[in-house]
């Protein structure tokens, strides 16, 4: 499912491509990319929770989330799927304030609605990115994001 909504990011939304497509248009693109009917409806529904997610512009568990809240403590599922790494990434973007509390949470509902057997560290950047499109008035966290993605550090790493 990842790879279909890896497939589609690169290939309509970060493109700019325009994305409204019949979705049996899409399906049918999609098959013929290689991807099966079951994890393209999967891909489908899962960025359809995401437009939701924005629309409601607020995380639907959270009730009213503090801006001034500082840690955020993970359910076991959620350690099991984000490790430590991951974890201390996503406070590292609130704290560059590429994420805020609705958008970190909307990150952490698409995480744990993939259906991925292996989550790292890359694809939680590139969910970061999904969200962050997704969301109006988010265009220089997103930016911001796309640099973090795509950086390459100079110099030798210790």
């Amino acid at each position: 499912m990842f790879d279909i909504l890896m497939y589609l990011f690169e290939n309509f939304i970060h493109s700019e491509t325009e994305i409204r497509v019949d979705q049996d248009e899409l399906t049918d693109e999609l098959v013929r990319a290689g991807f099966h009917h079951d994890e393209i409806y999967k891909a489908l529904a899962w960025l359809e929770k995401l437009a939701q997610l924005q629309e409601s512009d607020q995380h639907p568990y959270l009730g009213q989330v503090s801006t001034s809240a500082v840690n955020r403590i993970y359910t076991q599922q959620e350690q099991m799927r984000l490790d430590v790494e991951s974890r201390g990434f996503l406070m590292f973007l609130e704290q560059i304030n590429v994420l805020d509390a609705n958008t970190r949470e909307m990150v952490i509902d698409r995480v744990m609605e993939l259906d991925a057997k292996e989550f790292c560290l890359e694809d939680l950047k590139w969910v970061v990115l999904m969200v962050l499109f997704n969301v109006p008035g988010k265009e220089n966290a997103y930016a911001q994001m796309e640099e973090l993605l795509f950086l390459e550090p100079d110099g030798q790493l210790h």
